[in-house]
């Protein structure tokens, strides 16, 4: 009993290592922003890593922006609030997904591989509706 108890801690501590695998990078920081990940949030520069489930925040007069492992840029404005919802990029099995919340603030979005080879699997939900992506780029801004 203890042994299966044992496997099964093993198990979900290695899914949650998983959950902050990188699927992203912030690339440019301008300000000051915060990637939060797991409870855990660190400062924003070019380089730290962005996972599933992360929350990308950035302050008054900041900006940043992330490039994800299918080459989906997202570029974020002043007072921004976006979590990563889901993130499956595996083109060999036709895993194709970008989910994100747009909670507050401003991004520019430019689709990556996601988006083209399953436009239906790219989303921003705002607070008043969801964004479905069929195009390259677009831009939205959610107000208070």
């Amino acid at each position: 009993m203890h042994r299966l108890l044992f496997g099964l801690l093993l198990i979900l501590s290695g899914a949650a290592l998983a959950d902050e695998t990188p699927i992203g990078y912030v690339k440019t920081v301008s300000g000051e922003a915060t990637v939060s990940t797991a409870g855990k949030s660190v400062k924003a520069q070019p380089g730290t890593p962005v996972a599933q489930g992360s929350v990308l925040k950035t302050a008054a007069k900041s900006s940043m922006g992330v490039t994800f492992k299918d080459e989906t840029v997202m570029s974020f404005g002043p007072d921004t609030e976006l979590t990563v919802d889901e993130y499956l990029y595996a083109p060999s099995q036709g895993k194709l997904k970008l989910g994100s919340k747009l909670a507050k603030g401003s991004m520019n979005y430019v689709s990556g591989v996601i988006a083209k080879l399953n436009p239906d699997g790219v989303s921003v939900q705002t607070p008043s509706g969801t964004i479905g992506v069929r195009g390259t780029q677009f831009v939205v801004k959610v107000e208070e």
